[in-house]
C-alpha cells in the first residue's frame, strides 16, 4: 500500500464510488423514502455497534484485562464506541463498524482461550440482540392493542425488525474471515494461526482484501443469504 496513502482516505474515496454506485442502482431515487427508512433504522444501528463493541471490552476485563475499563470502554453510551466513518458506511453503503476495542492480551488468564472469547463475544451480542428484538416485536403485536394495530404500531413494529436485520448484518459481516474482522480473530485461534507467515501476511493485506471484497460487492453476496436465512429462523421461532 503506498505510504502517503492513508486507509482513511481510501476508505472515504471506496465510500464515495459504493453512494454513487447506489444513485446509480436507483436506492436514492425516492430521497424522501430513503431518509424516512434511514431515520427508522438509526436506533438499531447505534443499538447493534454499541452493545458489539460494549461486548469485547466486558469479555476482556471479565477475563483479566483492565484496558477497555481504563480507556472508558466498559459501557453501552454510543458516545464510547459508535465510529463516525462506520456509521455512514451503514447508512450509505450497507455495512459498518463501530470504534474497535483495544485490549491486551497478556493480561489474559488463559490468553488463547480468552482471546476466542473476546473475538466472539461480539457477534454473539449481535445475535442475542436480533433474537430479544424479534421477541420484543411478537409481544408488542400480541399485547399491543390498538397501538400496534394503527401507524404508530407499524412504526414501531420497522424499528424493532430493522433492528434484527442490521445485528444480523453485523453478526455475518464480522464473521468474515478477513482481518481486522472478529471472524478472522476467531479462525486465528481455533487454527493456531497467530506465529505463522500467513497470520502477519493476512493482517499486512487484509484492509485492502476486505475493500476490494466490499467493492466488488463480494460480502453482499455472502450478507444477503446468510442474514436471510438467520431472519426467517428467527421469525420461525416467534411468528
Amino acid at each position: 500500500m503506498n505510504r502517503y496513502i492513508s486507509r482513511r482516505t481510501i476508505l472515504i474515496g471506496i465510500i464515495v464510488l459504493m453512494a454513487l454506485a447506489s444513485m446509480a442502482n436507483g436506492r436514492f431515487s425516492s430521497p424522501g423514502e430513503w431518509f424516512i427508512n434511514t431515520l427508522l433504522m438509526l436506533p438499531g444501528i447505534i443499538v447493534g455497534l454499541s452493545f458489539h463493541e460494549f461486548a469485547h471490552a466486558l469479555a476482556a476485563v471479565r477475563s483479566g484485562d483492565p484496558t477497555p475499563k481504563n480507556m472508558g470502554r466498559l459501557t453501552i453510551n454510543p458516545a464510547a464506541h459508535v465510529d463516525p466513518i462506520g456509521m455512514v458506511c451503514l447508512l450509505f453503503a450497507g455495512f459498518g463498524w463501530g470504534v474497535p476495542v483495544q485490549v491486551n492480551s497478556r493480561n489474559f488468564r488463559h490468553p488463547k482461550r480468552d482471546e476466542l472469547l473476546v473475538c466472539a463475544a461480539g457477534v454473539i451480542m449481535n445475535f442475542i440482540l436480533a433474537f430479544a428484538f424479534v421477541g420484543i416485536a411478537k409481544l408488542f403485536v400480541t399485547y399491543g392493542g390498538a397501538v400496534a394495530n394503527g401507524e404508530l404500531g407499524d412504526i414501531i413494529i420497522k424499528v424493532l425488525m430493522y433492528t434484527v436485520q442490521i445485528n444480523l448484518v453485523l453478526l455475518v459481516f464480522n464473521l468474515i474471515p478477513v482481518p481486522p474482522l472478529d471472524g478472522f480473530g476467531i479462525v486465528t485461534e481455533l487454527f493456531n494461526l497467530r506465529n505463522t507467515k500467513f497470520f502477519y501476511k493476512a493482517y499486512q493485506y487484509g484492509f485492502l482484501i476486505l475493500l476490494l471484497l466490499i467493492a466488488f460487492d463480494i460480502t453482499d453476496m455472502i450478507l444477503s443469504p446468510l442474514v436471510a436465512v438467520l431472519y426467517n429462523f428467527l421469525l420461525g421461532i416467534f411468528f
